[in-house]
């Protein structure tokens, strides 16, 4: 068994994702605005309830997509690794929020009219 305990590995896989969770959906929500902003003004006239719902399920599935990331964590701190792992996480989330914040891109860009 690990040296940590298991609680001890969920525990501080918790605190460090949920914690990093507004600055994720933070940036999602800049890059949704900020297309929004350079269609304008014909973003303006695409704003319907079924656009606004349809960013709502996005968003939802972006967070379960966020919760794959606690995956990758309980593994690597059940491994040897687990130290290094704790110190460059961070790259994990980098790479997840980059590729999320590509996806919203081209979501936003077919939301607002414009085809990337």
């Amino acid at each position: 068994m690990n040296e940590a305990g298991v609680r001890e590995i969920f525990s501080d896989a918790i605190r460090y994702w949920e914690r990093r969770r507004v600055v994720y959906n933070t940036v999602l929500v800049g890059v949704v605005l900020a297309v929004f902003a350079y269609e304008w003004p014909s973003s303006g006239t695409a704003v319907s309830l079924d656009l606004v719902l349809r960013f709502f399920l996005l968003a939802v599935i972006a967070n379960v997509f966020y919760c794959a990331a606690y995956l990758a964590d309980f593994v690597a701190q059940f491994s040897v690794f687990r130290d290094a792992w704790r110190r460059h996480r961070w790259v994990l989330l980098a790479v997840g929020t980059t590729f999320a914040s590509i996806i919203a891109r081209f979501a936003s860009l077919g939301a607002f009219g414009s085809q990337p």
